[in-house]
């Protein structure tokens, strides 16, 4: 059974920083590229940052500069640092895996807040 949760989300306050984290089991984790979307409320899911399997990272052009993600294939984990936070970085974000082309794997989420 493929597993993808998430954890590490939070309130924070405007100009702060949060690393969330997303354990996966039941994959070949290196074998997968890795993304993080989120989704607001009222607002489409938006792809935040992806990472391929050598480790070729992308980002919304939204936080560029601001988020980092990574991978630690020994931990099956994917992080993603992100600092700066601004209150329209305020969503649910959940983590997905991709084999050949597709999304094929989901997490449920962790909400995080961006709020003074």
């Amino acid at each position: 059974q493929v597993q993808l949760v998430e954890s590490g989300g939070g309130l924070v306050q405007p100009g702060g920083s949060l690393r969330i984290s997303c354990a996966a089991s039941g994959i070949v984790f290196s074998f997968y590229n890795m993304g993080w979307y989120r989704q607001a409320p009222g607002k489409q899911r938006e792809l935040v940052a992806s990472i391929t399997r050598d480790k070729t990272t992308d980002y919304a052009d939204s936080v560029k500069g601001r988020f980092t993600i990574s991978r630690d294939n020994g931990k099956d984990t994917v992080y993603l640092q992100m600092n700066s936070l601004k209150p329209e970085d305020t969503a649910i974000y959940s983590c997905a895996a991709a084999g050949l082309s597709n999304w094929d794997y989901w997490g449920q989420g962790t909400q995080v807040t961006v709020s003074s």
